[in-house]
């Protein structure tokens, strides 16, 4: 975009702003929940090689789209991106570290539409920086809003969004309607959509 704006688009450059496919890849998804889920149902279309996935427990509906249960350094070693949909909880906490990011390879893709604090902040600017790991897209940040002078958004490999992985007309038109209901539901004494176990 940037590029285009600036007048950089002129004649055909065979070599100029090149990306990478998914196609052959290896992607792994860190929380196989309903989110996770959601997104490798949808990686499977760009023909990957490997889809692997680390959970706290197997999922049952992961069989399906013929993904692999692996553990945590697996999915570090392995994945040319790593796809973050897990709840922030103590063991989450900056899982993504200075130790992790170091096993990762330096052409990884990191994408966190999770919680902030699953990430180390500090320690992604120095990853992407030294080109430890290739670039990362955040959707959440820690804190939020992330400041507009914060380091990372100086990175060229780095790409922040400001927490709007929802935001589709249909999503909040969902979010209004079933927050009725569950308004409802208290009333009648039904459990409503989506309640949190003790």
């Amino acid at each position: 975009i940037a590029a285009v704006r600036n007048g950089n688009w002129g004649l055909w450059k065979p070599m100029w702003i090149l990306g990478s496919s998914f196609a052959n890849r290896t992607i792994g998804v860190l929380g196989m929940g309903r989110i996770g889920y959601g997104v490798a149902r949808r990686m499977k279309a760009f023909c990957i090689s490997r889809l692997i996935y680390h959970d706290i427990k197997e999922s049952s509906f992961a069989q399906e789209l013929g993904a692999e249960f692996v553990d945590l350094e697996t999915i570090l070693k392995d994945s040319d991106v790593i796809c973050i949909c897990c709840n922030l909880t103590p063991a989450t906490h900056h899982l993504f570290n200075k130790e992790n990011f170091k096993k990762m390879k330096n052409t990884a893709i990191l994408i966190n539409t999770s919680r902030g604090g699953v990430i180390n902040h500090d320690d992604l600017y120095d990853a992407l920086k030294s080109h430890e790991i290739g670039a990362a897209g955040l959707d959440v940040t820690e804190p939020e809003p992330l400041p507009k002078d914060h380091r990372l958004n100086k990175l060229p490999n780095c790409v922040v969004t400001p927490h709007m992985g929802s935001n589709t007309w249909e999503a909040r038109n969902n979010m209004s309607y079933n927050a009725a209901l569950n308004i409802v539901s208290v009333f009648e004494n039904q459990t409503p959509i989506g309640k949190i176990k003790n």
